[in-house]
């Protein structure tokens, strides 16, 4: 195409949404680099960090969530609603938009709305097992509709894999080891237990965590604790807690190194999370969220059926489950190499190179059809 790419993503909230929408608008650009991507996000969310600092404009929607109850809030959903599409719209028509990407999120809603108002092709992603309702909206009139895992129940899905940033799609684990090490200060050869809950955090792993660091670290095992911003966990002093053979971080930005310097990881199974620990082939210790719909449980269930992941509840990650269960699997090298090895056997690295060809193929072939109209 001479023309130059006029693509418009949506998506926002958390990093779940915001990094396989990034990840295939970076894969847009490999393709065309001089195309044009404009990002629709909700005031407040990560995106408003996340976008500016992949380098994209990043307009914003508000939010219009249906009330769950009657109140006066339901009374004002429908202008609400109405003002978040015309918004929409206004992007749309200012950024000259020739296709809509949305991967799930409240911004997704107006923005799918918006784009089959004005005729233009509607892309959508879905990450996780069960569709959320934004994309089933989305995917009813969809030119192309990609999911990570197979028979989420929207029409015309094609399973894809996850989009994700090329420092993880190509990152080979061996290679970044002794980086990741020197990233995260782990000296010696002590054993790397590396937890996460999100970029949100999730307190009661961390509750967990903090209560079992003295069997952890009496075991030789050196703990790096990703807290999720603003959940540091602290000491009766009110200082961020202090460990021998612990480190403790709110947020990491190289997850490519966070992968590499674990022997097993410990962390929700969000879909982005799940596929990302495939293709690093990182053994890991799943706890799924245990609110919504069920749906982390169900990411979880390929990686676990495999052997790459081991599954437990929110309730059952106590102090007891990791000095019983956690402690005697990073002491078993055999099993974790098992592990990690089962694990990359599902590894899929092309989702975001997919989902940005068929958004350009599209957009050119409608371009090819209106020049002979």
């Amino acid at each position: 195409m001479s023309e130059a790419l006029r693509l418009v993503v949506a998506g926002g909230g958390t990093a779940g949404h915001i990094s396989p929408m990034l990840a295939i608008a970076d894969a847009v650009k490999t393709e065309q680099p001089d195309a044009q991507v404009t990002a629709l996000g909700s005031p407040g969310g990560l995106e408003t960090k996340l976008v500016p600092e992949a380098g994209y404009p990043l307009e914003f929607v508000p939010k219009a969530p249906m009330p769950r109850s009657i109140n006066a809030d339901l009374l004002k959903f429908p202008f609400r609603f109405i003002t978040a599409v015309n918004n929409a719209k206004k992007v749309l028509r200012a950024t000259k938009a020739e296709a809509v990407l949305g991967v799930g999120g409240y911004v997704c809603t107006p923005a799918y709305l918006a784009a089959k108002q004005l005729k233009l092709p509607i892309f959508v992603h879905e990450a996780n097992s069960v569709a959320g309702m934004a994309n089933k909206l989305g995917a009813k009139n969809a030119a192309f509709v990609g999911t990570t895992f197979a028979n989420t129940g929207l029409p015309g899905e094609v399973q894809v894999g996850m989009p994700m940033r090329s420092n993880v799609a190509t990152m080979v684990k061996a290679e970044l080891r002794e980086a990741a090490r020197e990233h995260f200060g782990v000296t010696g050869e002590k054993p790397v237990l590396l937890v996460t809950g999100g970029s949100s955090g999730a307190q009661s792993i961390n509750t967990a965590i903090a209560q079992s660091l003295d069997e952890l670290d009496a075991a030789g095992i050196h703990t790096i604790h990703i807290t999720g911003r603003d959940k540091q966990i602290r000491d009766a002093a009110g200082e961020q807690l202090a460990h021998e053979g612990y480190t403790q971080i709110e947020y990491v930005d190289r997850m490519d190194y966070a992968y590499a310097v674990a022997d097993l990881m410990i962390c929700r199974s969000g879909a982005g999370t799940v596929c990302e620990l495939a293709v690093a082939g990182t053994a890991s210790v799943l706890v799924p969220l245990p609110i919504g719909n069920g749906e982390q449980k169900l990411n979880a269930r390929e990686l676990v059926a495999a052997g790459g992941a081991v599954l437990v509840s929110d309730a059952e990650f106590t102090k007891s489950y990791i000095t019983e269960n956690v402690i005697n699997l990073l002491a078993d090298q055999h099993k974790l190499e098992k592990m990690s090895h089962a694990a990359a056997s599902l590894g899929q690295r092309d989702a975001a190179q997919i989902m940005a060809r068929r958004i350009i193929e599209e957009v050119s072939t409608r371009r090819r059809a209106g020049q002979e109209g």
